[in-house]
């Protein structure tokens, strides 16, 4: 049985807004988008694993590696801009809440659902759940 531990409180939501259709990452190499389900309408399911030997984890923290919040937020508007085939900037962000550490040598394999909605100019994410798979 596969267990998982919730990383961003329920109804996180972040509002992007539209700048132009070109994919860009700036977090190269350290998550790999491994497989992607669309559930129903603007409802996504990431598997991502992040690359344990980047080098944002030998400085956050030395010895005692834990994923920055302000990656997983890159990490959220990356695939939405991937889902969506825009490319976005952040414009608002509410009850974002980081509930436990992500160390990647301990959970390196993350399940997001997000819940994509395109309004005129915005673009709004409900993050409900970010998920950790336990490999224990």
């Amino acid at each position: 049985m596969k267990k998982y531990i919730s990383y961003l409180l329920p109804s996180s939501l972040f509002t992007f807004n539209l700048k132009n259709k070109i994919m860009q990452t700036i977090l190269t190499d350290f998550y790999t988008l491994t497989t992607y389900e669309k559930a129903e309408a603007g409802k996504f399911t990431a598997h991502i694993h992040l690359n344990k030997d980047h080098d944002i984890f030998k400085g956050h923290f030395p010895g005692n590696p834990v994923t920055p919040g302000v990656c997983m937020m890159q990490i959220i508007k990356e695939l939405t801009e991937e889902f969506t085939g825009s490319k976005l900037f952040l414009k608002t962000a509410s009850n974002v809440k980081f509930m436990a550490i992500i160390n990647p040598f301990e959970t390196p394999d993350l399940v997001l659902q997000l819940d994509i909605n395109e309004d005129g100019e915005d673009v709004k994410v409900k993050i409900p759940l970010l998920l950790a798979r336990l490999l224990h």
